[in-house]
């Protein structure tokens, strides 16, 4: 990641702040130091470039592994990206996916990182704000660091679902709130009230700082009725790997 990093900073910084102007809003609430979990909503793919841009450290992201798998060209490509922007491949090996991906954010904690979670599973389909599934509270208080709520703005208007390329004259943004402490519920992570208490209150926070509409439901469920598919029952346990 250290040469995309490098990159970042020197030259994609500057390109980003002159062509877009990003208003950034608590950056001082990110620890300079050891691990912290950043919980964001999720409106486009640019939110891997504006998201970290106003911080001096690296923020490392679960993804697919199907990011990492590809052949070719095209998959050494994928591969390297995504690398470079920080996401790493969820290890399967001997779990469910829900549980390899918690494996992984606990393994990136535990190395003092920073580590990104779009708690919604997905990107949402609108500019609204989805149900989080409850597998970040889990990883919140197995991990016991401390938990920053991060609201993307305008990312939605800037780049939406099916743009290649990010607009001119949208002015995108991060919010960075004040840590939330979830110590009095530490040893109670396989109580799933408490999991969707927590999941609510992170999101509860995460609309706060966006201003965004709440919906009640899985961006994965309503994602599936708009392409006309069947709906799936969804995995309230997953929503720790960006899944596209």
């Amino acid at each position: 990641m250290l040469w995309f990093w490098i990159l970042l900073r020197i030259v994609l910084s500057p390109i980003l702040y002159l062509g877009w102007w990003p208003r950034n809003r608590g950056a001082r609430n990110v620890p300079k130091r050891g691990p912290a979990l950043l919980v964001s909503n999720h409106l486009s793919f640019a939110d891997h470039f504006f998201g970290p841009l106003p911080l001096l450290r690296p923020i490392f992201f679960i993804g697919k592994g199907e990011y990492f798998t590809g052949e070719g060209i095209k998959g050494l490509i994928s591969k390297g990206f995504f690398t470079g922007v920080g996401v790493v491949p969820v290890d399967r090996t001997g779990g469910s996916s829900a549980e390899a991906a918690l494996q992984t954010g606990l393994r990136i904690l535990a190395e003092g990182k920073l580590l990104g979670i779009y708690p919604e599973g997905t990107r949402a389909p609108d500019n609204r704000l989805y149900r989080g599934k409850t597998g970040v509270a889990r990883l919140a208080l197995k991990s016991r660091v401390p938990v920053i709520p991060m609201a993307m703005v305008n990312t939605f208007e800037l780049m939406p679902p099916g743009k290649p390329y990010p607009r001119l004259g949208v002015r995108p943004g991060v919010r960075f709130g004040e840590p939330m402490d979830f110590s009095r519920y530490y040893g109670r992570e396989d109580d799933k009230e408490v999991l969707r208490r927590i999941t609510d209150e992170i999101m509860q926070a995460i609309r706060e700082l966006s201003g965004q509409e709440y919906v009640d439901r899985y961006a994965a469920e309503v994602k599936a009725e708009l392409a006309g598919k069947p709906v799936r029952p969804v995995d309230d346990d997953g929503g720790l790997s960006d899944s596209g």
